[in-house]
């Protein structure tokens, strides 16, 4: 199949692709940014299927004129991955970036006859009543409360009622807590996961302080990936919106020690009353996502727990050291 991921040299688009090359698909990547230097040695192998294109999210000419050329699916995963600070910053181009900017692309799609679209959302879109259920699938209501929240669950229900008026085949994804390979923060992304924040440390020399055990359904970003490929490549998905989660709840903290036990010296630990650190929560602890969706419908299930994504994380931090 030909594939374009929107927002594709980012974290997750990384990710997507790295699995949708090795399944045998050929990848067009469109973003404002080039690849990381990291990226740009790893995918050489690959660039007989692999395009690169820099561009606008908002240059809807020239993206019409990328997905004239003929593309099975479009994965739409560029957005504004805001923190507080972001939000107090780019408030109106969040809702630009992470909802407008989509419906024309949207308008595109249904024209040169693409097949699939994927929107990739966020758990954040459940907002507060991560508080309030012990578990969140696809039908809990939501309550988003952040303006990153509210634009991504505002872009599921926009893409579902485009497909509803036009018969498009455009589905959406909330991921869980995403962490793992090709992780980077920017100007459109400032919450960087506790896992990237504690090799970050790792890297500087310096023992991984937190400031609480940070428990979520975190999921390794290739468990991810595989998803999403699944969903793209499926023939009849029966849903237009399907949770992407390691389905179990555990801290970084646990992660972290089990990291660091991979590598003698290396430390990671809770911050001592008073003890200062620089590693930042994003967001209060909340229910994990069922994925009984996708695991009865695709027979999918996330294959790497917190030991597991641990020692996969550990095996490639080794080769990619000097892009922390």
């Amino acid at each position: 199949m030909k594939i374009v991921i929107f927002g594709g040299t980012g974290f997750v688009g990384l990710n997507v692709a790295e699995v949708l090359l090795a399944r045998g698909h050929e990848v067009t990547l469109y973003d404002r940014k080039q690849l990381p230097a990291g990226a740009e040695r790893f995918f050489a192998d690959h660039r007989e299927r692999l395009s690169i294109i820099q561009g606008e999210i908002t240059d809807i000419e020239r993206i019409d004129a990328l997905v004239k050329q003929g593309f099975d699916a479009i994965i739409l995963g560029a957005a504004i991955t805001a923190g507080d600070q972001l939000e107090r910053t780019t408030t109106s181009s969040i809702l630009e970036i992470n909802v407008m900017a989509q419906m024309p692309i949207l308008s595109v799609a249904i024209r040169r006859g693409v097949r699939r679209v994927i929107n990739l959302s966020s758990a954040s879109a459940y907002g507060a009543a991560g508080q309030r259920y012990p578990v969140l699938d696809e039908e809990t209501p939501c309550d988003p409360v952040s303006f990153y929240a509210i634009s991504k669950f505002t872009s599921e229900r926009s893409v579902a009622r485009l497909a509803e008026l036009w018969g498009g085949d455009f589905l959406s994804v909330r991921l869980s807590a995403v962490f793992g390979p090709w992780e980077q923060i920017g100007k459109v992304r400032d919450t960087p996961s506790l896992q990237f924040q504690i090799l970050a440390a790792f890297a500087r020399g310096e023992p991984a302080l937190l400031p609480a055990p940070g428990i979520k359904d975190w999921t390794y970003a290739p468990d991810a990936a595989e998803a999403v490929a699944v969903l793209i490549e499926a023939e009849r998905p029966r849903h237009r919106l399907y949770n992407i989660s390691s389905g179990a709840a555990w801290s970084a903290l646990q992660w972290g020690e089990a990291f660091a036990a991979l590598h003698p010296g290396l430390e990671c630990r809770l911050a001592s009353p008073g003890e200062k650190t620089f590693i930042k929560l994003h967001g209060g602890d909340r229910a994990p996502m069922s994925v009984k969706r996708m695991a009865d419908e695709f027979g999918w299930r996330a294959r790497f727990g917190c030991v597991e994504s641990a020692a996969a994380m550990s095996a490639w931090w080794m080769q990619h050291k000097e892009g922390i």
